[in-house]
């Protein structure tokens, strides 16, 4: 990975962020100077604040759909138990 060459031949979309850290780390006094760009190219290669941030976004989307049919249905059911039950045309305790 760190070679530059990704499977096309051209370069990865990390090597950047490896030259970034390896230019700090080969500069640095101590190591802990480069932790940034460290967690930058780490975040680059598995893109874990990426996939948790959109497992998020989906969770809420999906719990806003579960609200949303919720109150649909509510509102079916009102519109189903309408002026016809009323006036006895229909058994519903059946």
């Amino acid at each position: 990975m760190a070679s530059g060459f990704g499977y096309s031949g051209g370069r990865t979309r990390c090597f950047v962020f490896w030259q970034e850290f390896s230019k700090c780390y080969a500069n640095a006094d101590a190591p802990q100077e480069c932790v940034a760009q460290k967690d930058d190219y780490l975040e680059c290669l598995h893109r874990t604040k990426e996939i948790a941030r959109a497992k998020e976004i989906k969770a809420h989307w999906v719990q806003s759909q579960v609200r949303e049919g919720a109150d649909a249905r509510k509102a079916a059911e009102k519109a189903a138990t309408g002026v016809i039950v009323n006036l006895g045309l229909v058994n519903t305790d059946a």
